[in-house]
C-alpha cells in the first residue's frame, strides 16, 4: 500500500507541473490577473505533492527507540505545511489583484486562454477525485489534503472561467482583478480549513461520536464474561487508530480467562478498525465506576 501511495504522490507532482504549465500559458496569452491567480495556486500543488511524498515515506517507517508510536503524524505535518503554502499563495494573489483593480485593462486572446485553462481544470477534476478516494480509503491525510486542495483549485478555476466569459460579454475589465481577489479569499479559507483539520490530528483530537459508539458496540458484543468497560480513550494518527480502556472482570476470574476476553475484543476491534492499536487494562470488580461506561453484565 505504501508503495502505491508513493506512486500517487509522484504522479501528483508531475500532473501539478503540467497543470501549472497550462495555466501559466493561459495567463501569458491573456494577461488576465484572474488566470494568474489560478496559475499561482497551482504552484502550491507541486510543493504539496513533494511534501506528501516525503511525509508518506516518513510515516511508513516502523516504531523505533525514539518514536515508540511510529511516524504516522508526519502526514499531518505535511498537511499543515500545505495549508501554510496555500495561505501564502492567497496573500500573493491579493497583492496582484489589488494593483490590477487600480489599473484594469482588456484581455488579449481571451478565448484561447480560457480553452487552455479549461483543459487544465479537467485534468484537476480527474486527479483530485482519484486522490480523495484513494487517500480516504488508505487513511492518508497527505493525499486527502492534496485532493481537497485540487478540488478547491477546480472550483476556483470554474469560477474564473465563467467570470471571464461574463466579463467579455458585458465588457467590464474590472471584473478580472475582482475575480482574482475572490479567488484569493476562497484559497485563504481553503488553506485555513486544511490547517485546522491537520492541527486537530496533531493535537490528538478524539474521533467523532459515531466512531466512539461503534467501538463501544464492538466491546459490548464481544465482552461476554466481563462486567464493565470504562475510561475509553481514542485518538487517530493518519492510518492508525489508538484505542485504550479499562475492562472490569469478576475478582475470582483467572488471568487466563480475562486474557481470553481481551483477545476476543481485540480481534473484533482490529477487524473493524484497520491499523488499530489496542490497549486493555484489566481490573477487578471493586474498580467499577458509574457514569460513562459500557455495561457488560447483560452478557455475563
Amino acid at each position: 500500500m505504501t508503495s502505491n501511495l508513493r506512486l500517487l504522490a509522484i504522479a501528483t507532482i508531475v500532473i501539478g507541473a503540467l497543470v501549472f504549465g497550462l495555466k501559466w500559458a493561459a495567463f501569458i496569452v491573456t494577461g488576465s490577473v484572474a488566470l494568474y491567480s489560478d496559475a499561482l495556486e497551482s504552484v502550491v500543488n507541486i510543493g504539496a505533492g513533494i511534501l506528501a511524498l516525503v511525509a508518506i515515506h516518513v510515516s511508513a517507517k516502523p516504531p523505533d527507540a525514539n518514536h515508540h508510536y511510529g511516524h504516522a503524524k508526519a502526514e499531518y505535518l505535511s498537511a499543515v505545511a500545505e495549508g501554510v503554502m496555500i495561505v501564502v499563495a492567497a496573500l500573493l494573489i491579493m497583492t496582484e489583484a489589488y494593483g490590477a483593480l487600480a489599473r484594469p485593462r482588456a484581455l488579449d486572446a481571451p478565448l484561447l486562454g480560457l480553452a487552455i485553462n479549461g483543459a487544465a481544470t479537467i485534468l484537476n477534476v480527474i486527479w483530485s477525485t482519484i486522490l480523495i478516494r484513494v487517500g480516504t480509503s488508505a487513511r492518508s491525510p497527505a493525499l486527502v489534503g492534496d485532493g481537497r486542495h485540487l478540488r478547491a483549485d477546480v472550483i476556483t478555476s470554474v469560477g474564473v472561467i465563467l467570470g471571464l466569459i461574463f466579463a467579455q460579454i458585458i465588457g467590464w475589465a474590472w471584473l478580472d482583478p475582482a475575480m482574482a481577489m475572490g479567488v484569493a479569499l476562497y484559497v485563504l479559507w481553503s488553506g485555513w480549513s486544511l490547517m485546522r483539520v491537520s492541527i486537530a490530528g496533531l493535537m490528538d483530537a478524539a474521533p467523532n461520536a459515531e466512531m466512539r459508539q461503534k467501538v463501544e458496540t464492538v466491546i459490548a458484543e464481544n465482552g461476554k464474561g466481563a462486567l464493565q468497560a470504562h475510561d475509553l480513550r481514542m485518538r487517530e494518527t493518519a492510518h492508525m487508530t489508538f484505542i485504550d480502556f479499562h475492562l472490569i472482570v469478576p475478582g475470582t476470574m483467572t488471568v487466563s480467562e480475562s486474557h481470553t476476553i481481551c483477545d476476543r475484543i481485540e480481534t473484533a476491534l482490529a477487524a473493524d478498525f484497520s491499523g488499530a492499536v489496542i490497549s486493555i487494562h484489566v481490573e477487578p470488580e471493586i474498580k467499577q465506576k458509574s457514569g460513562d461506561v459500557v455495561d457488560l453484565t447483560g452478557f455475563y
